[in-house]
């Protein structure tokens, strides 16, 4: 009696929070309807996805949190599967939780599975795995589901079989990544292939060429050859030559394999060589140039006159600016590897624009051709500092690969360790401490050096702490995260605390589940109010999930208020239910449930069954505190950033608790 009615009192006080949502519809169909035994053919897997919902996708690193997309076929003597599940042309974003880049879907997804036909008559059946999470920053929601799909005699087209919305696994996403990432990222990143533009006309191989340049321009004036004309081609034929290399790169590689470039091990190591062997160039190492024969080839036609010799001239320019301009022209192609088609395009186009604004400004006012510094040996300081900023980002396509892979060389402290004195050798070279090859000998500083130099040791200073476990937020997308650090001084300050404990007994699986901030809580339900009851105490239930990067975020920015902390450590016994756990349990704990029927066999669907029958909810983070008797005493709280809102939950649920009532 008890139970039904905590049953009818959850229906009628959270009927406006706790609904069972179904944001996803699928369909799938075969890629041909003509086969025959032994033919590949793909089986496509399409979702439709509700305004305001996106779906992760299946091509990124599972363990990163958030969960993919995966489809798990039962065995049939009629198929057998050919490769792995493809993704078709999803959208990319970074996560600053997760500190990792994912891949999602709005509105339209589409999932191919290759299969080989083994008989003639096509039967099939399974689930698809995924998860969905809402884009409003206000709501913060995420739902994993389980569908099942079956088909005999495939022939047409046929609808996913819709089951009754069960968890399995939980993420829950910061919705500002998801305002349309796409179109931040997209104009961020011409902007920066647009500096970059302006960085290249500094280097050694550009800038000396900017006068030599623009003065022949003029002296074609003076002969009455329309030289600014000319330089105006000069200038649009420099725009079309880097715009062409970006149009080749789109075309030959495609959005698959630009995307693949930026996830897959063996082409970041490619880009990290390519970086590294390129900073030893900049350093003075040694030089790389091409072959004088191409270079002399393309200059012999520069001589032919007419339009085509500018263009040929332009040519020319952009092949002996190559050991300087590759490693910058590499990075804008590099980093505009995000599953697009038009974005090496729109970055070669901004780069190629500030690279040849100059060529054509300078050939049209002259008199700014005065006012420019000589060339000297401060362009080989240019060099030498790319050289070594080269070295610093470089180490990040190196991490991607180490991190994707679990090869554990490039664990976050490393790499601050490198960084910290990458940095630190660029502050004393900017103060003429260190000398490299063809440097010139500085007898004093300048100021805009001097203010150089302050800027880069603030940042080695910035970056130290980190190596005891400093999180260096502003950092995120450039370290590893947290979790490969192996010495962090404040959660080890916090495990050691000597506070009391607030546990009974020793929590089953905590050997593989934890809490944040040294707060200590169970991991199972009948444990935690068990001790809720002997130390007559509400029991705080967290409904929460590995990749719900919104619990991460109520954790890091709400939990860690020291109010709030105080309020969770001596007000509650604390029960962690974790809804994405795959931990199998003994068979002996399974059982069937009573909402769809499934035998429950792991700790997470057992934690999502358990919410979503009693609590008629799906989503995570999700707060309810019962008194024990089992009764809820307030109206479960869901993701919510105000940390003044949640205080006065916990306190008005200690408060209802105390005097022995219950939510009403």
């Amino acid at each position: 009696m008890k139970k039904l009615l905590l049953l009818a009192f959850v229906l009628g006080s959270t009927l406006a929070q706790a609904q069972i949502l179904r944001p996803n519809e699928w369909s799938f169909s075969l890629s041909t309807s003509e086969y025959q035994v032994g033919d590949e053919i793909d089986l496509v897997f399409k979702a439709s996805i509700d305004k305001g919902w996106h779906l992760y996708s299946s091509d990124f690193d599972p363990e990163l949190g958030p969960m993919v997309t995966e489809l798990v076929f039962e065995e049939d003597e009629s198929f057998e599967l050919v490769g792995s599940l493809k993704a078709i042309n999803p959208k990319k974003a970074y996560d600053d939780i997760f500190e990792g880049d994912y891949t999602y879907f709005v509105e339209k997804g589409e999932f191919r599975q290759t299969i080989k036909i083994l008989g003639e008559s096509l039967s099939f059946s399974g689930s698809v795995n995924y998860q969905v999470c809402t884009d409003d920053t206000g709501d913060g929601r995420c739902i994993p589901f389980e569908d099942d799909f079956s088909q005999t005699n495939f022939g047409l087209k046929s609808t996913v079989k819709k089951k009754v919305d069960k968890p399995v696994y939980n993420s829950s996403q910061e919705a500002d990544s998801f305002e349309k990432p796409e179109d931040k990222s997209l104009w961020g990143f011409i902007l920066f292939a647009f500096a970059t533009g302006l960085i290249a006309l500094l280097t050694p191989c550009v800038f000396p060429m900017i006068p030599m340049t623009v003065t022949f321009f003029l002296k074609e004036n003076e002969n009455g050859s329309s030289g600014v004309r000319k330089a105006v081609i000069f200038g649009i034929s420099i725009v079309l030559i880097f715009t062409i290399i970006g149009t080749l790169t789109a075309m030959l590689f495609g959005a698959d394999t630009l995307n693949n470039l930026a996830t897959h091990w063996f082409p970041n190591i490619l880009v990290f060589l390519i970086f590294f062997i390129f900073a030893l160039s900049f350093l003075g190492l040694f030089e790389i140039t091409l072959p004088s024969v191409f270079v002399n080839k393309m200059d012999q036609q520069s001589d032919r006159g007419g339009l085509l010799g500018v263009f040929f001239m332009a040519f020319t320019l952009a092949l002996v600016s190559f050991s300087c301009t590759f490693p910058i022209v590499g990075s804008v192609l590099v980093l505009s590897t995000q599953g697009e088609f038009v974005k090496p395009i729109l970055g070669m186009l901004s780069f190629s624009l500030a690279f040849a604004l100059p060529f054509t400004l300078f050939a049209i006012f002259p008199d700014w051709l005065k006012k420019m510094p000589q060339s000297g040996g401060w362009l080989n300081s240019v060099k030498v500092v790319l050289g070594l900023l080269e070295l610093a980002l470089g180490l990040k396509f190196l991490s991607i690969a180490d991190q994707a892979y679990h090869w554990g060389i490039l664990d976050r402290e490393v790499y601050l360790a490198f960084w910290i004195v990458i940095f630190a050798f660029l502050g004393f070279y900017l103060l003429g401490k260190i000398r490299l090859p063809h440097d010139s000998i500085m007898e004093r500083v300048g100021v805009f050096r001097l203010l150089l130099s302050i800027v880069t040791f603030s940042f080695v200073l910035y970056l130290i702490p980190g190596m005891w476990g400093a999180p260096l937020k502003a950092l995120a997308g450039y370290l590893p995260p947290m979790s490969s650090h192996d010495f962090d001084l404040v959660a080890l300050q916090s495990a050691g605390s000597s506070e009391k404990s607030n546990i009974c007994e020793l929590p089953k699986y905590a050997d593989k589940l934890h809490y944040p901030h040294g707060l200590e809580g169970y991991f199972d339900y009948d444990q935690a109010i068990a001790c809720a009851r002997e130390q007559k105490k509400p029991l705080f239930i967290d409904f929460t999930g590995h990749g719900c990067v919104n619990c991460r975020e109520m954790e890091a920015r709400v939990w860690s208020d020291p109010r709030i902390l105080k309020r969770l450590k001596e007000d509650f016994v604390m029960v962690a239910l974790y809804v994405d756990d795959r931990t199998e349990l003994p068979e002996s704990e399974w059982y069937t449930s009573e909402y769809d029927n499934k035998v429950k066999k792991t700790i997470g669907r057992q934690n999502a069954d358990y919410q979503i029958k009693v609590y008629q909810n799906n989503a995570q983070p999700y707060y309810v505190i019962l008194n024990n008797d089992e009764e809820v005493v307030i109206n479960p709280r869901a993701y919510d950033l105000s940390i003044e809102g949640f205080s006065a939950f916990l306190l008005e649920a200690k408060t209802r608790f105390e005097k022995g009532n219950s939510a009403n």
